[in-house]
């Protein structure tokens, strides 16, 4: 199955709230949400956002989160049966799982504009973790586990000053360590559920994949 087609702009309208998929052209003005904030299509300026049934919630909650981490659906129901496995509120496991996914690290460290850039930068070879390089985006980063820039990438002119001018403009969450320096981070610890996007309510996602 492949990824969804539809433009990021168009996802943020039909979710009603920024999901920051265009890194840059998020944080601005010119963020097409602020300009046209009602849902795409031919009638969306006349349609309302009107009120849902639980069930609908609940699912356009998911598709939100689906959509924030770049995940498919069949990952996702991994992640959340994963979750509901370990001991624990089952929501905030699965957020914590989602955070801790490398490509989610490399965005939140401020090496990328975007999670979608962030994925295309582990793909193409340019991390490590503890050394070792890693090129899947949903590796999971682990407490004391160091992220860094491989050695031949940060002496690639042009991506270390797209990671420069990056860094200048991230606020690094207290979970993660930044060594601006050295192009690396460490995982200090699995963040809490204070840390993490009060804009998602994960209860709804459990109590769809409950039913």
């Amino acid at each position: 199955m492949a990824r969804t087609l539809e433009p990021a702009c168009r996802q943020c309208r039909r979710e009603g709230i920024k999901l920051f998929l265009k890194g840059e052209k998020c944080q601005g003005t010119k963020c097409t949400l602020i300009k046209r904030n009602y849902i795409p299509g031919q009638h969306g300026l006349t349609r309302r956002r009107g009120k849902m049934s639980d069930y609908n919630l609940q699912l356009r909650e998911k598709q939100k989160v689906k959509r924030i981490y770049g995940i498919l659906e069949k990952q996702f129901r991994n992640y959340f049966e994963r979750a509901d496995r370990k001991e624990g509120v089952t929501g905030e496991i699965l957020l914590q799982i989602l955070e801790t996914r490398l490509d989610n690290v490399v965005y939140k460290l401020g090496f990328a504009s975007s999670r979608k850039q962030a994925r295309q930068f582990v793909s193409h070879d340019h991390f490590c973790v503890n050394g070792h390089k890693v090129n899947i985006p949903s590796y999971q980063v682990k407490p004391k586990d160091v992220v860094s820039v491989i050695k031949e990438s940060a002496g690639n002119k042009k991506l270390a000053e797209t990671i420069e001018e990056q860094l200048k403009k991230t606020n690094v969450p207290g979970w993660l360590k930044l060594d601006i320096k050295k192009f690396s981070g460490e995982l200090v610890s699995i963040p809490t559920r204070e840390e993490l996007d009060p804009e998602i309510n994960e209860q709804l996602i459990v109590e769809l994949y409950s039913k």
